[in-house]
């Protein structure tokens, strides 16, 4: 099972502050400009937070932008029912209507993962990494999917770059998976790049 170096976890968390603050410092204008026009759009808070289980099983609040109407979470069940889903997989809709108009544009250039970037600096997340899960879906981990849990969850990963929400779940745990037992720099960086050019892709995300 996956070991990490104490060299290798410092270069890892190193790179996590200075690229987390540094993207910071040049999305500020966006983030500014991002909080406001949820605030004018809809009513609610401008932040949205879920708590989430991290590095070790310790669980963690996880900030993003608001996207949905602020009663969202108590609909998710309907429409999950009404799509055939269940919280038992990956419980993301392909059209929810919950979603707000500014919602939908920040979703599709994952810009309402922007606040993300303060977990990372808090240390909670890092930049690279599993996706981070919330207790029920931890609930059903088996011994090789809890190796999830040896490092951060991050804002991005390879599951992220490879299918995103059209993936099965078993698919996405199980990339996470390889992330972890296969972990390298270098790796972290290409994951990066191609998470920079789906963001921009012309399918965007949902």
């Amino acid at each position: 099972e996956p070991q990490y170096a104490a060299a290798a976890r410092l270069s890892k968390r190193l790179f996590d502050i200075v690229g987390a603050m540094m993207l910071l410092v040049a999305a500020a204008p966006l983030f500014a400009t991002t909080a406001i026009a949820v605030k004018v759009s809809s009513p609610g808070r401008v932040f949205y937070g879920q708590e989430r289980i991290g590095r070790n099983g310790e669980r963690f609040g996880m900030i993003k932008f608001r996207s949905m109407r602020s009663d969202a979470d108590s609909q998710l069940a309907a429409l999950l029912t009404a799509q055939g889903k269940t919280l038992a997989e990956l419980p993301k809709l392909t059209k929810d209507p919950r979603v707000t108009r500014v919602g939908s544009f920040i979703r599709r250039y994952s810009i309402d993962e922007l606040p993300q970037l303060l977990n990372v600096i808090k240390g909670d997340m890092s930049l690279v990494g599993p996706r981070p899960q919330r207790d029920f879906e931890v609930a059903q981990y088996d011994r090789v999917a809890e190796r999830r849990l040896t490092v951060r969850p991050g804002m991005t990963g390879l599951w992220q770059v490879s299918g995103r929400s059209d993936l099965a779940y078993a698919e996405a745990i199980n990339l996470d998976v390889h992330y972890v037992e296969n972990w390298s720099m270098t790796g972290d960086l290409v994951i990066l790049w191609r998470t920079a050019r789906a963001v921009v892709s012309s399918d965007g995300a949902y």
